[in-house]
């Protein structure tokens, strides 16, 4: 299962803006997003820059693996029952 990592900036600025430290890491595969503070990619992975053709999300450069994903710190999930596999 293919699963994408990126970091939400905006949630980065409301943090330094209302000193928060919520969870900046957006973890995506195709029936959850995950938001965590710390993760571990336990295999082979990527990092894609992609200007011309950023996620649906805003994000021009992510992780993107087929291998675990073990999110160490800060998760909370919202699931996407309804989604089919990519």
């Amino acid at each position: 299962m293919k699963t994408i990592i990126h970091v939400n900036q905006h949630v980065i600025r409301k943090n330094l803006k209302n000193g928060t430290q919520e969870p900046v890491l957006t973890i995506k595969n195709y029936k959850s997003n995950t938001y965590a503070k710390d993760v571990v990619i336990n295999g082979p992975s990527r990092v894609v820059y992609s200007p011309d053709k950023p996620l649906s999300c805003g994000a021009r450069v992510w992780i993107e693996t087929e291998s675990h994903v073990e999110i160490l710190a800060g998760a909370a999930t919202t699931s996407y029952e309804s989604l089919t596999p990519q």
